[in-house]
């Protein structure tokens, strides 16, 4: 399927059928570390909604699902890791296994206050499942669990992740072509 904004592609990192593929990898671990479990998926909006939907849909048990928004600020485009909560959980955490969704970790300022505040909860256990990690972006020590692909330092889109709202919808994960933001 072609979409208008795969033009706009300098480079793709990862096909629609790569990403499944491993996604799936990631829930044969998950349904093996879980066993016996009654797991909650946090999703965090807005990127998580594609690897949410699919990580969910692959694994073969019940499993509930949550929600949050929250939003880092801070100067430009540098976050501050001050961090507030525009959409919160639904769901009380007291007891529960918790699997955090994420589309992609770079800096972790936001996800280290998310996996505080989450555990502060008093959950039975959190955990952080992402289909994209930037190793070389990391300013927090994060544990990540389930890790899709490691990836260079680089600006991507697809599958969720977005420039001003766009390119969420495309079915594979590339670099925008300079012409874009330039």
């Amino acid at each position: 399927m072609h979409v208008e904004g795969d033009l706009d592609l300098d480079q793709t990192l990862y096909t629609e059928e790569q990403i499944v593929t491993r996604l799936k990898e990631m829930e044969t671990q998950i349904q093996t570390d879980y066993e016996g479990k009654y797991l909650l998926l946090v999703g965090v909006l807005k990127g998580a909604v594609m690897v949410m939907a699919d990580l969910a849909r692959s694994l073969d048990r019940h499993v509930e699902m949550d929600w949050m928004a929250v939003s880092s600020y801070g100067s430009g485009t540098q976050s501050s890791g001050v961090v507030r909560i525009l959409k919160d959980l639904d769901t009380d955490l007291n007891d529960r296994h918790v699997l955090i969704v994420e589309d992609i970790i770079d800096t972790g300022l936001t996800l280290s206050w998310l996996i505080t505040n989450l555990r502060s909860r008093g959950p039975a256990s959190v955990e952080i499942a992402t289909l994209l990690r930037k190793p070389e972006a990391q300013r927090m020590d994060v544990e990540v669990k389930y890790v899709g692909f490691d990836i260079p330092n680089a600006f991507v889109v697809g599958y969720g992740l977005d420039y001003n709202e766009r390119y969420r919808n495309l079915r594979c994960i590339g670099t925008l072509s300079p012409h874009v933001y330039s």
